[in-house]
């Protein structure tokens, strides 16, 4: 049959793929395989700006003044497509920033505003983000008016801020630096639900106990950014979602009195909409049809705005001045008793009891109408728990230390994925130095690199514990959220200093070592650290006989403990690391997906990956000299014999336990080497072998000792903004 013929026949004649609506992913046959997708989710094929855009760059273009007179007009500017709630759009905008920073987590630094990454699927379609749509399509025209000057993530962020700015506020500043992604970071886990705002039981041990959610979410639900606004499932309880607040603030890396600030004052202005029948709402962006042209959620049956708008469900303002920055919320909250009710659209809220006529919001549309106000559970929360109770009485005695709480607050939620403050640009940058931003002093430059490493080099060191420690005070990095890495020598303070996966004991021996020769050459340990770990790496080149220097930059400098947030630094621990084979327990997810995770967080290739991990093997870094994955006779010489082992079939695998191996000789059964999931995945995964084959090759020991000291130099960098 031709292709007329199929044609003719009423079939399709175009392949449906993975990214159609009909077809499948090729790989979908193997629901089980090792999916290396999340290594390569941007790929720069995925960027239209081309390889010569530099976003640091084009920022030094942009009027930052007229942007921001742009935006403080577009705040009063009512639109009649989507009118703006009593004219004003500072709820609108304030929401906007809001759930693009608010889906920021700590445990992996993913999430959050800094990549503009709420324009696509899931999070543009995310339940919680309703009409969000609409307020990326305000802020449109100015997007185009601005062009490449303007990231559409720090344009939709500074939105939220200027919005606080003209209502009043007094703004604690602003940073640009937030580049643009172009592809929906689809490989994030968001959790395991297969429908939207399914129960919190399904993400949690124990619904009824808050600190029981599954790691690494911080959100009580599918689609939430939060906490579910109606209670606990949908069902009213203050106390029970106050600790849910609690512990979905904590995981976000606010404390008690940024939670109770975030929440009164991100209730201040705007409002909630639920003046309708949510069921009569077309589908989410992503779903809607293309004469929708990427708006969802239009009310097929009326209106659907002004005042008949329906997102939440829920239905009022908090305030009588929604527009305003004001002390409207507290006044509100703790002024009256409040009892429950719903929603026109059937949403559990809280209602004033006998409340002044004088206190009611006016209409959106008509100001001679007045409307009753409302409460969500988690603002009950924040009267009915008595730590946040306690706090909101102090922000009442005092408005203005309110007010500032709330503006470096709101600062943290919009920055913390930012990274350092090297990483901040513009007028507006605050010049106070914040705990969170893991600020680390200057380093120095202008010593003797070429005598420091013959000092190492004859420091009694062995290759193992230089690489090792270099290493493990690296990889501490993540690009989600830009914290951990080599500098600032954190491996030397608490926590990081007793990690079990930084061998403690290991550590404290090198440590004690560098730190003399560190301070005679005037150099920070935190270089010295790296350049030790360069010396390991050199010698093992040579070995192999390559005379090859690892590049090296100094100016790391040294941060102190009183630089170190060491609560919220728990969360890098590493319970995982499969390139110096460390598993610290048996865990619900394969060493092999940990690793993925891990080399992704590194912004490493799985090209990358795989000459690590067999540069590592041969180089004997494993963790705590673990045997396993040391395929070759030649520990310390950085030679390809992991990957010519590892592909040679004069070997057979064969299971020893949930994650070791035994790799016997096929002929005798001898055992000659053992092996990890990690090791053996490099050889079973299709990619991942044809990877391994390559360096397998009998004339690719150059390349490897090439490829290997490149991916090494990115990894001992990755968290040097200033190069």
């Amino acid at each position: 049959m031709d292709g007329n013929d199929m044609a003719s026949g009423g079939k399709c004649p175009v392949m449906h793929g993975g990214m159609t609506s009909t077809g499948s992913s090729v790989t979908s046959w193997w629901p089980n395989g090792l999916n290396l997708d999340i290594l390569h989710q941007h790929d720069s094929k995925t960027n239209p700006m081309g390889p010569d855009f530099d976003y640091s760059e084009a920022l030094k273009t942009l009027d930052v003044e007229a942007l921001k007179n742009d935006l403080r007009a577009l705040m009063n500017e009512s639109q009649e497509w989507w009118p703006a709630d009593w004219g004003s759009y500072v709820g609108m905008f304030a929401r906007v920033a809001w759930h693009a920073a608010g889906s920021y987590r700590l445990a992996d630094g993913r999430g959050g505003g800094g990549t503009g990454n709420q324009r696509f699927a899931p999070l543009n379609s995310w339940p919680d983000n309703v009409n969000t749509d609409k307020g990326r399509r305000l802020l449109w025209p100015i997007k185009k008016k601005y062009g490449n000057a303007v990231s559409w993530a720090d344009l939709m962020i500074l939105s939220g801020t200027i919005a606080y700015e003209v209502a009043g506020l007094k703004t604690f500043g602003f940073a640009f630096g937030r580049e643009d992604i172009w592809h929906p970071e689809k490989d994030v886990y968001w959790g395991a639900e297969k429908e939207w705002l399914a129960p919190s039981d399904t993400r949690y041990d124990d619904v009824a106990d808050a600190a029981s959610l599954e790691n690494p979410l911080s959100a009580v639900q599918m689609g939430l950014i939060y906490v579910n606004p109606e209670g606990v499932n949908g069902t009213p309880d203050p106390m029970k979602t106050a600790a849910m607040v609690r512990e979905t603030f904590a995981r976000m890396a606010m404390n008690d009195e940024e939670t109770a600030a975030l929440t009164a004052g991100g209730h201040t202005i705007g409002k909630s909409h639920g003046n309708g029948d949510a069921g009569d709402l077309s589908e989410d962006p992503e779903a809607a049809d293309v004469e929708f042209q990427g708006i969802g959620w239009m009310n097929t049956k009326g209106r659907g705005v002004g005042r008949d708008t329906v997102v939440s469900g829920i239905e009022g303002a908090w305030t009588a001045n929604p527009t305003k920055w004001d002390m409207g919320w507290f006044e509100m909250l703790f002024g009256y008793e409040w009892e429950l009710t719903t929603s026109p659209a059937g949403a559990h809220q809280w209602k004033p009891v006998d409340i002044d006529e004088a206190h009611m919001p006016v209409d959106v549309e008509d100001p001679s109408i007045r409307c009753m106000p409302m409460m969500t559970d988690a603002d009950m929360a924040m009267k009915v728990d008595p730590i946040y109770n306690a706090i909101c009485k102090k922000f009442m005695a005092d408005p203005e230390y309110f007010s500032d709480t709330f503006a470096r607050a709101w600062f943290k939620l919009t920055h913390r994925d930012m990274g350092p403050k090297a990483r901040y640009t513009g007028p507006d940058v605050p010049a106070e130095d914040l705990i969170w931003q893991d600020p680390i002093p200057a380093g120095t430059k202008g010593y003797d690199v070429g005598n420091l490493k013959a000092r190492i080099a004859a420091s009694g060191l062995s290759l193992p514990e230089m690489v090792a420690t270099a290493w493990d005070s690296a990889r501490t990095y993540r690009g989600s959220d830009m914290r951990g890495g080599a500098n600032g020598a954190r491996i030397r303070l608490a926590p990081q200093k007793d990690w079990e996966a930084n061998e403690p004991e290991r550590l404290a021996k090198v440590l004690a070592v560098l730190s003399p020769l560190a301070e005679q050459a005037g150099a920070s340990l935190a270089d010295t650290i790296v350049l030790a770990g360069n010396v390991g790496v050199e010698q093992a080149a040579k070995a192999a006989g390559y005379d090859i220097a690892v590049p090296f930059a100094p100016g790391r400098g040294d941060a102190t403990d009183e630089m170190t947030d060491a609560d919220s630094f728990d969360a890098l621990e590493p319970v995982a690391d499969g390139f110096r084979n460390f598993q610290k327990k048996d865990y619900v997810v394969s060493p092999e997906e940990m690793l993925l995770d891990r080399a992704q967080l590194l912004g490493l290739t799985a090209a990358e990956m795989t000459v690590l991990i067999g540069g590592m093997r041969a180089m004997g870094a494993n963790y705590g000299g673990d045997t396993r994955g040391v395929f070759t006779d030649r520990v310390g010489t950085l030679s390809t014999d992991f990957f010519a082992n590892l592909t040679d079939m004069a070997f057979t695998w064969v299971p020893t336990g949930r994650n070791s191996y035994e790799i016997r000789d096929r002929k005798s059964g001898a055992v000659k080497w053992t092996a990890s999931r990690v090791d053996l995945v490099l050889g079973s995964n299709s990619i991942l072998r044809a990877y391994s084959e390559v360096y397998a090759q009998d004339d690719n020991g150059g390349k490897f000792v090439n490829d290997f000291v490149a991916a090494w130099t990115k990894v001992m960098n990755a968290d040097r903004f200033d190069l």
